[in-house]
């Protein structure tokens, strides 16, 4: 039996708990769940893209432990701090674990996240389970007219496009790179190791996209004659819109592990179809 915490996001196709859930007057998140075999273990399903999201999750355990519910599995598709996985400068937290923290003390059965930022992720969450980008990039590479060569954003993505290359027999993959400044977070340029791309067409494959980096790197890669750009994000915040990104890509992909968006530039892919 599942439980899904964001009611537009449902993407376990089991038969679902009830719930009524609200929020005081002082901020403080509530749930009361109805009545249903306590025998049973129970899967939660939720998108957490704020602490009282995080609230939502700790008061839903909590009611289901004091109903006698044994086990509980998690499924989050984005991890909140994923990004924040390193202590670049003094006065710093190191976010990602301060979330981890608090879900290892729930004690859960599993808890199982959709291609997480870096292995630091499943590596501080315990009885971590992922789900790779694979079926996503198969899905989206079923919808394009023509193979197009996979590009890594970063150094940091490259561990996993190789996988993915490999997952697909492909032997085609562009390694990219990009000048960041730890102090403020501003990109100041990047690096394309072909010179001419020939026309090629070009799948850009990223976790995370909120815009900017990836816009940079769409127009340096036109700069190299690169053909149609198409742009793979398995959680896209696009906090900006996509008025500019889309005067650069061809198409957009993402899942619905943020939010659900409704734009006729983007092609959103939901998670029940891929996990």
């Amino acid at each position: 039996m599942v439980i899904n915490l964001d009611p537009h996001f449902a993407p376990i196709d089991e038969p679902d708990i009830l719930f009524d859930s609200f929020t005081f007057n002082g901020g403080e998140p509530h749930i009361r769940i109805q009545a249903f075999d306590t025998s049973k273990a129970v899967k939660i399903t939720h998108r957490i893209n704020s602490f009282n999201d995080m609230g939502r999750l700790c008061v839903a355990v909590d009611a289901l432990r004091r109903m006698g519910v044994k086990t509980i599995d998690l499924f989050i598709p984005y991890f909140p701090g994923a990004r924040q996985d390193r202590v670049m400068l003094p006065g710093e937290s190191l976010t990602v674990k301060v979330i981890a923290d608090i879900i290892n003390a729930l004690k859960l059965n599993s808890v199982s996240n959709f291609d997480p930022h870096s292995d630091v992720t499943p590596a501080v969450l315990d009885n971590c389970r992922v789900f790779s980008n694979h079926s996503f990039i198969t899905e989206i590479l079923s919808q394009l007219p023509e193979k197009p060569l996979l590009v890594s954003p970063d150094a940091g993505a490259s561990k996993k496009i190789f996988s993915l290359a490999s997952h697909l027999k492909l032997t085609d993959v562009l390694e990219c790179g990009k000048k960041r400044d730890v102090s403020t977070g501003a990109l100041s340029g990047f690096k394309v190791p072909e010179a001419d791309l020939g026309g090629k067409p070009c799948l850009i494959v990223d976790d995370i996209c909120d815009g900017g980096g990836t816009l940079g790197l769409g127009k340096e890669l036109k700069k190299r004659n690169a053909g149609k750009l198409y742009l793979a994000i398995s959680h896209g915040i696009f906090s900006n819109g996509l008025d500019e990104l889309s005067k650069v890509f061809e198409r957009i992909f993402t899942t619905d592990s943020i939010r659900n968006l409704e734009d006729s530039r983007l092609t959103q892919i939901n998670l029940s179809q891929l996990i």
